[in-house]
């Protein structure tokens, strides 16, 4: 069964904090639950599926429905593949509602880990003793900042990518962002600015990285039926891919990311190529997560990606492939660590035509969203997404 047309994004909502130390997890999930249904014209009564991952409290799901009141649920999912959880979302969310499990889905994401004082990805990165690579890898000290490094240097090595080329990535970010009031950067940088930043593990630049910030969003997906009685702009939903790549036995190539499978099936089930997407919301963890995942979802040729986002290529109204206009987790926010969810927000935006004047891509009717959770260095999820303005 294909979702293709079989569900909409109806509602919205990306929460203005970026620091809550006056705020419970609990309490950002139901505000962004609120303000997603607000956007929506529904309420928490016609709920009836919700789907979070592992940034919910208590047993995620269950506490939640509790704590929001959320009394008329048949359908749950608390699939966890790190920060491209919510992209999955939406496609399972158009699942759910295609096999008629419900009608009216909704989707939250919330995080406080700067008010909790997290390091910039650079503390042993540890997922439970009972994982098991950890006993092979720990020992090594993998960090967040440090594998995707890996891939960056190995990257520049087969390839000739170097960090000027990366700098750019940050450069069209920090040009969006200055425009988004809520954004924690909002200052212009030059790719001097970001290869002259500190290293943090080399080739990566403390500007190659992405902020830490609290908040959250929400998405409310919905049925044919249901979209038709509200008064919002239809965003239809129609392709998604989800897949994971790991470390396959140790036969591994870092040059590339679980886009390479994802996006292939959302592009074929949508029923359209990379050069008819007006705009894109990319994972942005680091800035080289933003080029592998380019080529890999098609926008270039494997290797080609430190040519294709340079010289402002990825800025709206000036490059071919405008992407993160709201600045993206390199300059807005990364709640949570999470950042697949406000890829949607904003690739939601541009096909309604709300993003902000200054960077709203023309005629924007075809949009893609992508996340990636994990670490593109060892074991990582990778879910990908194509709406479009009905």
């Amino acid at each position: 069964m294909s979702i293709k047309g079989k569900a909409y994004i109806a509602g919205i909502y990306e929460h203005p904090t970026r620091k809550a130390t006056d705020k419970s997890l609990a309490q950002l999930h139901a505000e962004v639950a609120k303000g997603a249904l607000d956007d929506a014209g529904l309420t928490v009564d016609d709920v009836d599926a919700y789907f979070c991952a592992g940034d919910a409290p208590g047993l995620g799901p269950l506490s939640m429905a509790d704590y929001m009141g959320l009394r008329n649920l048949r359908h749950v999912d608390s699939t966890d593949v790190g920060g491209s959880s919510y992209v999955l979302h939406v496609g399972h969310a158009a699942e759910a509602i295609a096999a008629g499990k419900c009608k009216v889905a909704l989707i939250t994401l919330a995080g406080r880990p700067r008010s909790e004082g997290m390091a910039t990805g650079t503390a042993p990165r540890n997922y439970g003793s009972g994982a098991p690579d950890v006993q092979f890898e720990f020992p090594y000290g993998p960090t967040v900042v440090n594998m995707y490094a890996m891939c960056a240097m190995r990257h520049m090595h087969e390839y000739g990518t170097t960090s000027e080329q990366l700098a750019w990535i940050k450069v069209a970010a920090s040009h969006h962002a200055q425009h988004n009031p809520h954004a924690m950067l909002r200052n212009v940088v030059t790719v001097e600015d970001v290869v002259n930043s500190p290293m943090i593990a080399d080739p990566l630049h403390r500007l190659d990285c992405c902020v830490i910030s609290d908040g959250g969003g929400a998405i409310v997906v919905v049925a044919p039926e249901i979209m038709n009685s509200l008064k919002r702009p239809k965003i239809k939903i129609l392709g998604a891919g989800e897949a994971p790549k790991h470390q396959m036995g140790g036969e591994i190539d870092l040059t590339y990311s679980g886009a390479r499978w994802s996006g292939p099936i959302a592009f074929a089930e949508a029923g359209v190529k990379p050069s008819d997407i007006k705009y894109a919301s990319i994972y942005d963890s680091f800035t080289i997560t933003v080029l592998m995942q380019l080529e890999d979802l098609g926008f270039c040729e494997k290797g080609q990606g430190g040519k294709f986002v340079a010289d402002g290529n990825l800025i709206s109204g000036t490059g071919k492939l405008p992407f993160n206009t709201d600045g993206g987790g390199l300059c807005n926010n990364h709640p949570a660590n999470r950042g697949g969810l406000t890829k949607v927000l904003e690739a939601v935006r541009q096909a309604r035509g709300e993003a902000h004047p200054a960077v709203q891509v023309k005629n924007c009717d075809l949009v893609l969203a992508h996340g990636t959770g994990g670490s593109l260095g060892s074991r990582h999820g990778s879910a990908t997404l194509i709406l479009e303005r009905e």
